[in-house]
């Protein structure tokens, strides 16, 4: 894995970009968390709210990990063969995350209006098992992939910032198909 000389020297590279959607997708689960918890404590935010939060955060985890598996991991793998078994673990990892959010949001979908115990520790577990895989799906990714991304400069993600890097406040400061980095 050889870095070529200058491409860190960009002015925010892809794998500090990806660690920042990670520190967002990271707060979006803790406010999520919060949120749960505050619901089943009986001062938080009605039923119907909490499932649309929910569905934000699974929305944005998706996109991002697709964007992963479409774009980033195949320009990864043709670049550096020799993380394809990380890349391939990686994906294993999105296929748990995109089932532990499946199992989430059924929970959420059939939430009663007025918070009950047994609900309310399916809930938490489902959101515990999630925010446990992300955490070090997170940590793994970052550790394997953060220096090769850096090291590569990919002229169509200058272009248009592809949906593994994109956070929300992007497009709304921004506006659609521009890249603010």
């Amino acid at each position: 894995m050889n870095a070529r000389p200058g491409a860190g020297d960009r002015l925010t590279a892809f794998g500090t970009q990806l660690l920042e959607v990670h520190i967002w997708l990271r707060e979006m689960l803790e406010d999520l968390q919060d949120g749960v918890d505050d619901y089943f404590d009986g001062k938080g935010l009605p039923s119907r709210d909490l499932r649309a939060h929910c569905l934000s955060f699974c929305t944005a985890l998706t996109r991002h990990h697709v964007g992963e598996d479409r774009g980033a991991f195949p320009a990864i793998a043709e670049e550096f063969p020799e993380l394809r078994k990380v890349l391939s673990d990686l994906r294993t990892d999105h296929n748990q995350l995109d089932w532990l959010l499946g199992n989430l949001q059924k929970l959420l979908e059939s939430l009663p209006e007025q918070p009950d115990p047994v609900t309310a520790s399916k809930v938490r577990q489902e959101v515990e098992a999630l925010s446990a895989v992300m955490r070090t799906h997170f940590i793994y990714e970052e550790k394997k992939l953060i220096s090769v991304l850096n090291s590569m400069d990919v002229p169509g993600w200058r272009e248009n910032r592809p949906d593994f890097l994109l956070i929300d406040d992007d497009e709304e400061e921004d506006g659609p198909g521009t890249s603010p980095r």
